[in-house]
């Protein structure tokens, strides 16, 4: 699905990291974690083509991130879904608009029992017109998560998609991303919470990444 060869990035004139190398192969899950500062939140952009390597090279489906154009990223992106650390919505639409937005931005339809499904799988039936705003930290990280899958993408990147809910919602969370993967979606998730982790390895087979010292490493049985 996404692969990452001999990857550098440098930004501001020094490197983040280098020698980097992953594969995100299909159905698989990976957690992604690291000390802050250390490139997780670029290291998922360069995933999805926000970014492109400094040197190396990262292929999104077998493409060279490097040669493609911008309706190329554009279209590339409709199979990625990334929920975002600071998950951005119009306040002026409601949550049932706001995640049916990248439909109505791609011209494709949706039928509202979808839409229905979708908001009643993440647990937003009742607050379906509701505005941003009105929503608490558990319930727009649910909005978001909604809103980067309804194009039902094949891999979907989430960057700290817990780090402001309470544990209860981030095991919600987590359920959701879990089952996902269980229909087959390839699934990264960026975090800081190690308990998270725990939590997950008992649900999913998922293999721990740690970017450290300007390198990925796999990460121990200690996780």
């Amino acid at each position: 699905m996404i692969e990452l060869d001999n990857v550098a990035y440098n930004y501001g004139g020094a490197e983040l990291f280098s020698g980097l190398n992953l594969q995100l192969a299909a159905g698989s899950f990976h957690f992604l974690t690291g000390p802050s500062g250390a490139g997780k939140t670029t290291l998922l952009k360069l995933c999805y083509g926000e970014l492109v390597a400094t040197s190396g090279q990262v292929r999104l489906f077998g493409q060279d991130a490097r040669a493609l154009s911008r309706d190329d990223v554009a279209h590339m992106r409709r199979r990625i879904g990334v929920v975002h650390q600071d998950c951005q919505f119009l306040d002026h639409l409601t949550v049932s608009e706001n995640i049916a937005l990248p439909l109505s931005v791609s011209g494709h339809a949706t039928t509202s029992s979808d839409l229905t499904d979708l908001l009643g799988w993440v647990g937003l039936s009742q607050q379906a017109q509701q505005l941003p705003p009105q929503l608490s930290g558990g319930e727009r990280q649910r909005a978001a998560l909604a809103r980067a899958v309804i194009m039902s993408p094949e891999v979907i990147l989430a960057d700290e998609p817990t780090g402001n809910v309470d544990w209860e919602m981030s095991q919600r969370l987590l359920a959701l991303l879990v089952e996902l993967n269980k229909m087959g979606k390839t699934v990264l998730i960026a975090t800081h919470d190690i308990s998270l982790i725990r939590a997950a390895k008992a649900q999913v087979s998922a293999r721990v990444l740690r970017l450290k010292d300007r390198r990925l490493q796999l990460a121990g049985a200690d996780i």
